[in-house]
């Protein structure tokens, strides 16, 4: 471990002036001397007001009952900027990762030929399988479309879209296309209120109080995460979607018809038990709930980068979301200063154990913001 790093786990704040400052314009030379001293006294009162009401909740035990509100702009725009500044080389690393499709169309295979060879299967051998094996496979194709959202597989956006709907085969239930509109959204408007649908709900977070709770959302998660936008910033579907629907409809009318209910049943047990209670999952919560007040992105450093697409490095892909996540590591390795002190993971299992029995965090535990302090 690095001098100045701090892995986490123990979730110690971090530092509060690096964080926070991101995004902040600089006064220029000749502004009125009463407009500067009110800008810089506005921006103190709100980062020492935020991050000692955050602290405030921590140190009595207690969750929160309002999400976390940023008074500036999110990291991630003013850290590339400056990344790219400095280290120019990195652009290098931008563009499709040319192994892409084989990686996809190899998990695709596997999965459904595993399907197929337990169409005779007792349930509970299925169950067995979904969990220890197929759960890897479909959620690594999940994070395959999250990839495919970035056209990271091809130059051309469209081949990336028809690619991600044929990565969507194994998981059961249409949703490539859609994932990508909100997704993007996601990355251009982080933590905007009523936009950024990764956040949660008033409603979950004002359920979702205890231990008991925090472990059935975790377990539903993925069900909250697909049907968050619909409720609260649906989208009219397009063709797009519609294609998606078509596709994924026929070949699980192949499957029910050719092998039966339980080949097709163990596909979406795949994908509901990877999406839950599961060490693949952690990133769900690993990425930006907030554990440490003055830090709303964090990596994780684990072995299940390796199965993931590298999503755990994301911080560097928020950074940088046109490098595809076989080269991610590369950023970190050309601009080591920008990430060793920031807090990271290195178990997703953990981070799935501290969120539950955490008494201070939970649904609330989120950044917001205003869309008028958004990155362009």
């Amino acid at each position: 471990m690095e001098g100045g790093r701090r892995e986490m786990m123990s979730f110690n704040g971090g530092n509060s002036s690096r964080r926070m400052e991101y995004g902040r314009p600089i006064p220029k030379r000749g502004q009125v001397k009463a407009a500067i001293v009110s800008g810089l006294a506005h921006s103190l009162s709100s980062m020492f007001s935020r991050s000692q009401s955050e602290r405030e909740w921590r140190r009595w035990g207690v969750m929160a009952t309002d999400f976390f509100w940023s008074y500036t702009d999110e990291p991630h725009a003013s850290r590339r900027r400056q990344i790219l500044s400095q280290y120019p080389q990195i652009r290098q690393l931008f563009g499709p990762d040319p192994f892409a499709f084989l990686k996809i169309a190899a998990v695709v295979l596997l999965q459904l030929w595993t399907a197929t060879f337990l169409h005779n299967a007792p349930w509970l051998k299925i169950l067995i399988v979904a969990y220890f094996f197929g759960s890897f496979l479909n959620h690594n194709l999940f994070l395959a479309i999250h990839e495919l959202s970035h056209n990271l597989a091809f130059s051309t956006p469209v081949y990336n879209r028809w690619l991600g709907i044929f990565a969507n085969l194994p998981i059961g239930v249409p949703m490539s296309v859609t994932f990508q509109k909100y997704h993007l959204e996601h990355h251009r408007f982080q933590g905007v209120d009523g936009v950024d649908m990764d956040i949660p709900s008033l409603t979950e977070a004002n359920l979702v109080r205890n231990v008991v709770s925090k472990s059935i959302w975790v377990v539903l998660q993925l069900f909250f995460y697909a049907l968050r936008p619909v409720f609260l910033k649906p989208k009219p579907p397009g063709l797009w979607e519609f294609v998606n629907l078509v596709i994924q409809v026929a070949l699980d009318t192949v499957m029910v018809y050719f092998w039966g209910w339980k080949s097709f049943g163990y596909l979406i047990l795949s994908t509901f038990v990877g999406g839950g209670m599961h060490p693949m999952a952690g990133h769900f919560i690993s990425e930006h709930y907030v554990f440490n007040p003055d830090q709303e992105t964090y990596s994780y450093y684990g072995p299940l980068n390796l199965m993931t697409w590298s999503v755990g490095f994301h911080n560097e892909h928020h950074d940088f979301p046109r490098i595809p996540g076989s080269r991610l590591h590369k950023v970190k390795e050309i601009a080591p200063e920008y990430y060793n002190n920031l807090d990271s993971y290195r178990s997703w299992s953990q981070v799935i154990y501290a969120y539950i029995m955490d008494r201070t965090v939970g649904p609330f535990s989120r950044m917001k913001r205003n869309l008028s302090t958004k990155s362009e």
